[in-house]
């Protein structure tokens, strides 16, 4: 049975019904377990066909992130503990900083710590070849969040993740369509000449949305021949405050007629220097920043001419990879060795002190899901859980409350 999920999720916001999916019997229990972050203790990792007889409170789900602490990986974190807590299940987390050695080796030390299934955000496409092996290896289930595997770019992985019974799927956003939407929301508010800075190069999700960034430039010069919009080439900041800021300084002493700087990610870390670069060198408000990845004082960077736009909200796509992960250790989700689960996520986007009030009522004060959420979604099926993360917005989550 193929599991790409597109078509499906399509079908879901028509309001159509969906087809059933084949499901292995789940012969484990629920527990009201705590959750339990940070370290584990060692364990040796149970075969792919007895993790389904576990009990909620047995279950280990690991989580390889760039980093639990920067703005959009505590949230990530707040988010993914709250599940552990609901459904009684364990978790621990390995920062990896996106460096690629130390992404592949973070398979290793959860898989090593007795994890029965791992969620993962890594940079580069090709670093999933050895994730993938080292969970196929441990018969232990694997899901990617904020990432996917593009058939066209990385054949080899694609066809692994494809072959492989341990690779459940990814939970993405469409990071083209991004791209495109930020630098055209720059070029309607005036701006001409659009710096760039990204964190990695040759990050899977950055070069999507370069490739949306270019797409969204070429567009509007297409339709506005008088109002000419010119994207400079990338330069990189990594992912800390202090190398987003001397990237930054260096863009802008570089080009000091740019009236716009498109902050493309990394976490929140590299934005946090980029804007106190542009402060400190009296250009605040004078350039137009967009970035993605929700900074905490966003209202106040909106409010004072900090920021112009940004994308966001999304730290919950590594939740669905989390339910991906779970249903296939309890075995209530199989899986294939011809076809992986494929689930898109949508982006908020903010460009005011009002936009930014509504979202966070609902979305920092407290989360978009309840503990009894949590527990319906974990019950849904694979189709269900990729219909409710298509709906998922402000007026979702006004609904549920």
């Amino acid at each position: 049975m193929k599991k790409i999920l597109g078509i499906l999720l399509s079908l879901a916001v028509l309001g159509l019904s969906f087809t059933g999916c084949s499901k292995k019997d789940a012969s484990g229990s629920s527990s009201s377990g705590s959750s339990s972050s940070g370290s584990a203790g060692s364990s040796s990792s149970e075969s792919a066909s007895s993790t389904s007889s576990k009990k909620d409170g047995d279950i280990l789900i690991g989580v390889s992130i760039w980093s639990s602490t920067d703005t959009l990986g505590s949230q990530c974190k707040r988010i993914l503990d709250s599940a552990a807590k609901a459904l009684g299940v364990k978790v621990m987390y390995v920062d990896q900083g996106h460096i690629s050695e130390q992404v592949t080796g973070s398979a290793e030390t959860l898989c090593a710590a007795g994890c029965d299934g791992i969620i993962i955000c890594n940079s580069a496409s090709a670093e999933m070849t050895s994730v993938i092996n080292t969970c196929t290896k441990n018969k232990v289930y694997v899901a990617q969040f904020f990432r996917v595997i593009n058939e066209q770019t990385n054949p080899n992985e694609f066809k692994l993740a494809n072959e492989s019974p341990y690779y459940v799927g990814a939970v993405h956003e469409d990071e083209v369509e991004n791209g495109k939407n930020l630098v055209t929301i720059l070029a309607k508010k005036g701006c001409r000449k659009i710096a760039l800075e990204g964190w990695e190069a040759g990050d899977a999700t950055f070069l999507l949305r370069w490739e949306g960034y270019k797409a969204g430039v070429k567009s509007w010069n297409l339709q506005n021949s008088d109002k000419q919009v010119t994207l400079l080439e990338p330069q990189y900041g990594g992912t800390t405050s202090d190398t987003g800021r001397a990237t930054a300084e260096a863009i802008i002493n570089a080009n000091p007629d740019i009236d716009a700087l498109i902050v493309a990610g990394g976490g929140g870390d590299t934005l946090v220097g980029a804007l106190a670069a542009i402060e400190s060198m009296g250009r605040k408000g004078k350039i137009a920043v967009v970035s993605t990845d929700f900074l905490a004082d966003l209202d106040e960077q909106l409010a004072s001419g900090g920021m112009a736009a940004e994308s966001g909200g999304h730290y919950c796509d590594p939740l669905i990879a989390f339910m991906l992960v779970y249903n296939a250790i309890k075995g209530n989700y199989s899986v294939s060795t011809d076809s992986f689960y494929d689930i898109p996520f949508p982006y908020l986007y903010v460009a005011s002190p009002a936009d930014y009030a509504a979202y966070a009522q609902y979305f920092v004060d407290d989360l978009p899901y309840n503990e009894k959420e949590l527990k319906e979604m974990a019950g849904l099926s694979v189709e269900g859980l990729a219909a409710a993360t298509a709906k998922l917005s402000i007026e979702d989550v006004k609904s549920r409350r």
